[in-house]
């Protein structure tokens, strides 16, 4: 079989673990603790990436040559992220996820400043395309903006800020120490969080998600928990080893599909689907980012897979 075809195969997989993981927390996310479910997400995931590495022989490191911008990195991946799922208890997980696509426009003005990569007319005006995409799903109201709908944005500059420095400090940490680093932000972000909400008056409407208790007792609801974490897990490994097989020109745009699985499961299980104008963005936001990861790729200057870390 065609490496290609196995890397496709496989972006189909790892993206079908992902859409469940998404569904399951947008699911428990009204009686479950969501600082619970990234602690025990980021428990289950280094479990499984320290099984896979003792499996396979490799070290098991977590130090980093770049400790402050390791940490900086691992805490603004769970504080973005943290925002993205939040947004699921108030808006579709479509528009959700097609606001999180402007990931790719993200990492090109990081990697300009970063990365001092040359930003040319052409990513520019996609970058435009894309911003137009994203008011057409905002749909922005200065009397009555939804502020859920920003959440999955600055969850994708955050994750964008992420995935470049992940590529500024790669020359001394693989991906496996920098995926140990995600896992420690969630860790130590979850319970840093729960902490301070339990003993302080915070009360914020648009953050009263975050109050729920942890549950323990309830079984089924423990039993998802462990579910999504391993489902995240699952999602990582498949996207990271289609990017081992296959060509990252030839799969990132595939990477998309996300979409087609968000838009038909919202539809059967929530009863959500998009509006014409936010179909409208989703299309500008696929295409002006599709034309970003070929224009990256043909440069050699692609920084990294959209989802590859994603969880």
């Amino acid at each position: 079989m065609n490496n290609n075809i196995k890397g496709l195969i496989f972006i189909m997989i790892g993206m079908l673990f992902i859409i469940t993981q998404d569904i399951l927390i947008k699911y428990t996310i009204f009686d479950a603790s969501l600082m619970q479910i990234l602690v025990f997400r980021a428990i289950v995931g280094s479990l499984l990436l320290m099984t896979y590495l003792f499996i396979t022989k490799q070290p098991i490191l977590i130090n980093s040559n770049y400790p402050f911008v390791a940490i900086f990195r691992g805490l603004s991946f769970f504080f973005g992220f943290t925002l993205f799922f939040i947004s699921l208890s108030e808006i579709s997980l479509a528009e959700a996820t097609s606001l999180f696509f402007v990931s790719p426009f993200f990492i090109t003005i990081f990697s300009y400043f970063i990365l001092k990569i040359k930003v040319g007319i052409n990513r520019i005006f996609s970058i435009c395309v894309g911003f137009l995409g994203t008011l057409l799903i905002i749909k922005p109201e200065f009397n009555n903006l939804n502020i859920y709908m920003l959440f999955p944005i600055v969850a994708a500059s955050t994750y964008s800020l992420s995935m470049v420095l992940a590529k500024k400090t790669s020359d001394s940490d693989n991906l496996f120490q920098q995926t140990f680093h995600i896992y420690f932000g969630a860790f130590v972000g979850g319970f840093l969080t729960s902490i301070t909400i339990h003993f302080s008056d915070i009360n914020l409407s648009i953050f009263s998600i975050l109050n729920n208790p942890w549950i323990i007792n309830d079984y089924k609801l423990v039993g998802i928990m462990i579910l999504i974490s391993i489902m995240g897990s699952a999602g990582i490994f498949f996207l990271i080893s289609a990017y081992r097989f296959g060509t990252p020109v030839v799969l990132a745009p595939f990477e998309y599909i996300y979409l087609v699985f968000a838009i038909t499961l919202g539809y059967f299980i929530f009863d959500e689907f998009p509006d014409f104008y936010s179909i409208i963005g989703l299309f500008l936001i696929v295409i002006s980012g599709i034309y970003i990861v070929f224009r990256e790729n043909k440069r050699d200057e692609l920084v990294v897979s959209e989802t590859t870390l994603r969880s």
